[in-house]
């Protein structure tokens, strides 16, 4: 399965654009559980070794296909901006149905933040009233994850 990463660019009339980045060959071209996400993150993205935290959206279709990935943000060893206006802009622009976010934790520790917890609602509530599903948010680290879906939080 092709997979696609965009970025976001402004056009010649200053309106925001999808720009297709580059595309992988990858095994799986559907998300079907927390276990293909952080294995997709690790072996694309390597979300797993970065040394500042990292973003990233996938925007998949209504049978979980991943139409795009889209990295949302880049931060420092302890933290990362997550915006829901940048994250839904990027979803609606990719006709996405609902929306996987990962990020990694660079401390090794899996646990969500209060921040983590607070952003992750107004997202999956932002998302709720586009129409756009918050299927799963997932902190990764070196040696495990933790999924906001698994363990109740959405």
């Amino acid at each position: 399965m092709r997979i696609n990463f965009y970025n976001t660019m402004l056009s010649e009339d200053n309106r925001t654009i999808l720009v297709k980045e580059r595309g992988v060959n990858y095994g799986i071209g559907k998300i079907c559980s927390p276990d293909d996400t952080v294995r997709m993150m690790k072996e694309l993205l390597y979300l797993d070794k970065l040394a500042e935290e990292h973003c990233y959206m996938a925007a998949l279709n209504s049978t979980c296909k991943i139409i795009g990935i889209f990295l949302i943000s880049k931060g420092t060893v302890s933290s990362s901006l997550l915006s829901a206006r940048e994250v839904y802009m990027r979803a609606l622009l990719a006709g996405a149905v609902m929306i996987v976010l990962c990020h990694n934790h660079p401390s090794g520790s899996a646990q969500p933040s209060g921040r983590d917890i607070e952003t992750t609602a107004k997202i999956k509530e932002a998302g709720a009233l586009l129409d756009i599903r918050l299927a799963d948010h997932i902190i990764i680290t070196d040696n495990e994850y933790y999924s906001f879906e698994e363990n109740g939080l959405l």
